[in-house]
């Protein structure tokens, strides 16, 4: 148990550093490339960090469990020799995670905009108005705990190699924080209307427009389903706030 125990805060310690360094270096970077987008948030962004390191602790104990139980007790479909599969196996793991995490995403994510759903789940993440890179996972508790099942749930049902495993939740960490930024990292042969992936100016419309574009990773679901609304080019209206005290306008992407 006492094993349990440290594995569980292990995890939640590298799941919190994560989180901060992460959306820290993104924040960062926004002041560089998008001076003044953040500016006046400074309260919304506090209640953002606040409500992340929560739902670091949920996804740290889900996570914790799971580790122990793989170094421990063997259990999980986790494998660390290159050769226990083959090689083209490797890459399809992880696609195979994301796909399965979108999926599970998609729908979750409609559910919790019903109205019952919103009001008691999911109004905290859109509380973020606009969000930004602090945002990702700023979480109610329950919204936390759907999200915090998926891969360890994944790792009893796909074998994956522990590197690969690695590299989905640097995928989960990148996409979740620079979808939320507030403006567009990746080029438009990545981000533009006609691509498959979601970056930020496909998930800045779902901020805009609560009932469009819920996918996680791909616009599979959303073209699937008939919400894929698009991508925020032009941009889109998300909120435009003049400064009394300096006369400038923050706009959106």
């Amino acid at each position: 148990m006492t094993a349990a125990l440290l594995s569980m805060l292990a995890m939640t310690a590298i799941v919190a550093l994560r989180y901060l360094a992460t959306s820290g270096a993104f924040a960062f970077a926004t002041g560089k490339v998008r001076p003044g987008l953040y500016r006046g948030l400074g309260p919304q962004i506090r209640r953002e960090i606040g409500w992340s390191l929560a739902s670091a602790a949920i996804y740290g104990v889900s996570a914790g469990i799971v580790a122990w139980g793989w170094a421990e007790r063997g259990w999980t479909q986790i494998y660390t020799g290159w050769t226990a599969y083959p090689l083209w196996y490797l890459p399809l793991a992880p696609l195979l995670y994301l796909l399965a995490h979108d999926t599970w995403f998609y729908w979750t994510h409609r559910l919790f905009h019903r109205p019952w759903w919103f009001a008691r789940v999911h109004a905290v993440h859109h509380a973020s108005r606009p969000p930004t890179a602090w945002s990702a996972m700023s979480f109610s508790p329950l919204e936390a705990l759907s999200g915090a099942l998926v891969i360890p749930a994944l790792v009893f049902a796909i074998p994956i190699h522990a590197a690969m495993l690695l590299a989905v939740l640097a995928i989960m960490t990148l996409m979740g924080v620079t979808n939320h930024m507030g403006w567009e990292l990746f080029p438009r042969a990545l981000a533009g209307p006609r691509s498959w992936l979601i970056t930020a100016s496909h998930h800045q419309l779902h901020h805009d427009r609560y009932a469009r574009n819920f996918g996680l990773y791909f616009r599979l679901w959303d073209r699937v389903c008939g919400t894929d609304g698009g991508i925020a080019v032009p941009p889109a209206p998300r909120r435009t706030d003049v400064r009394q005290n300096d006369g400038q306008t923050s706009g959106s992407i």
